[in-house]
């Protein structure tokens, strides 16, 4: 038993709109505990989504399709469900009510191209839509498949799901199960690196972990199948604690804890309070910090100190060492995270500094260094020198550099 989520619109192929829609009923399957292991996403033509059906009804028992229900000639969804399964539209008088009284409860009138809505397969059960016009289907063409069809309109596709197909599938005996899942969050650590430490966890079937990485920040996703989330954090614990050992400091948290609530929490603990010196990141770290709510417990604010005028005149960096050594440089960072920490009276400062591209490198500072500095209570002043690649866009050396910078506050706090 498996689901396939397949998507019609050739908007969505033209990257003209997100598809939300795929991710969201993906966190559902999982709730229900049914696999997935496929999505596809078909253009408004009729052959080609007989292909993909064709594909789907050999891998999967559970076809579930959004998009292509609405009232013009492109939607198609429901045409070449029946064409393929070689079964007849027919028209459904309770649904040509329902449309009727809906266009009729916002004071318009029922244009004729609206009947194609309620031309659905012969024998599938309706799906209703409480909140538009274009109902779904819950329909089994043939033995050990089960097809759904939903609108592509999230806030039409949510309801549907949760108050009509839910039901449904439990109904017929689906979704016994649940998948629950824990995100373990690692930074420091490369993909590869981490992968090698916790390898033979990876031969694991319930539960079972994978890896995933974006700009720094490496994840190991934990799941476990099992009858209730009970049973499955059961599971999932004695491995997740594992995981955490073999990683040491190089973990930070799990689930919706991120580097900054981590840091925040830390601060909060000591009693300790924090202000930042910004240049290349534009003010990315402190917006981190103040996502976090209660952080004006321990954040007191920072500095987008752009400009090298400002460098001198609100923190206090001296002329000297700008010209000397340059806006990016181990002096400038020093004095920016010690002019930060005098100027907003805090306990700790953090500055960044660097070359986020994409021009403004050369051979000596290429696009990519950055220096982050991290001034103590005691004034002591640790300097980090990163060269993140001239490969890399603007973003994601912006990225980087906040990440690092909240991770080696982090460490400091822990150690």
């Amino acid at each position: 038993m498996s689901a396939e989520i397949i998507c019609v619109g050739t908007e969505i192929l033209l990257g003209d709109i997100t598809n939300t829609n795929a991710q969201y009923l993906a966190r559902e399957l999982a709730d229900l505990g049914i696999p997935h292991y496929y999505q596809t996403t078909v253009g408004d033509n009729c052959d080609r989504i007989h292909q993909a059906i064709q594909v789907a009804c050999n891998r999967s028992t559970i076809l579930i399709f959004t998009g292509g229900l609405g009232p013009t000639p492109d939607d198609l969804t429901h045409d070449a469900i029946a064409s393929f399964f070689e079964t007849p539209l027919t028209e459904r008088p309770e649904i040509v009510r329902d449309i009727s009284e809906k266009f009729a409860q916002r004071g318009r009138t029922m244009t004729p191209n609206n009947l194609k809505q309620a031309q659905l397969p012969a024998g599938a059960d309706i799906l209703p839509n409480p909140r538009g016009t274009a109902p779904g289907i819950v329909w089994q063409p043939r033995e050990n498949l089960l097809i759904l069809t939903f609108p592509g309109v999230p806030s039409e596709m949510k309801p549907m799901w949760k108050e009509t197909a839910v039901p449904a599938l439990k109904q017929q005996g689906w979704g016994k199960h649940i998948i629950y899942s824990r995100t373990l969050k690692f930074w420091g650590i490369g993909e590869s690196a981490l992968a090698a430490k916790v390898a033979p966890f990876f031969d694991l079937t319930n539960p079972t972990v994978a890896p995933y990485a974006s700009y720094g920040l490496v994840k190991l996703r934990v799941s476990a199948k099992a009858e209730s989330e009970a049973t499955a954090i059961a599971l999932i614990e004695p491995i997740a604690r594992q995981l955490q050992e073999i990683a040491g400091e190089d973990y930070f948290g799990c689930d919706e804890e991120t580097l900054a609530s981590i840091v925040g929490t830390l601060l909060r603990e000591s009693g300790e309070t924090l202000s930042v010196a910004e240049s290349c990141t534009g003010g990315a770290l402190g917006a981190m910090l103040t996502d976090i709510p209660g952080s004006s417990d321990y954040f007191l604010g920072g500095i987008i100190s752009y400009s090298n005028d400002v460098k001198i005149s609100a923190l206090g960096v001296r002329p000297e060492s700008l010209q000397q050594y340059g806006a990016v440089s181990e002096t400038v960072a020093r004095e920016m995270a010690l002019g930060v920490k005098a100027c907003l009276n805090s306990d700790w400062g953090l500055s960044i500094t660097g070359v986020a591209g994409p021009g403004g490198g050369s051979d000596e500072k290429p696009v990519g260094l950055v220096y982050i500095a991290l001034a103590a209570p005691d004034k002591t002043v640790e300097v980090f020198e990163f060269r993140f690649g001239t490969e890399k866009e603007r973003a994601a050396i912006r990225s980087l550099s906040t990440g690092h910078a909240l991770d080696r506050l982090r460490r400091r706090l822990l150690a």
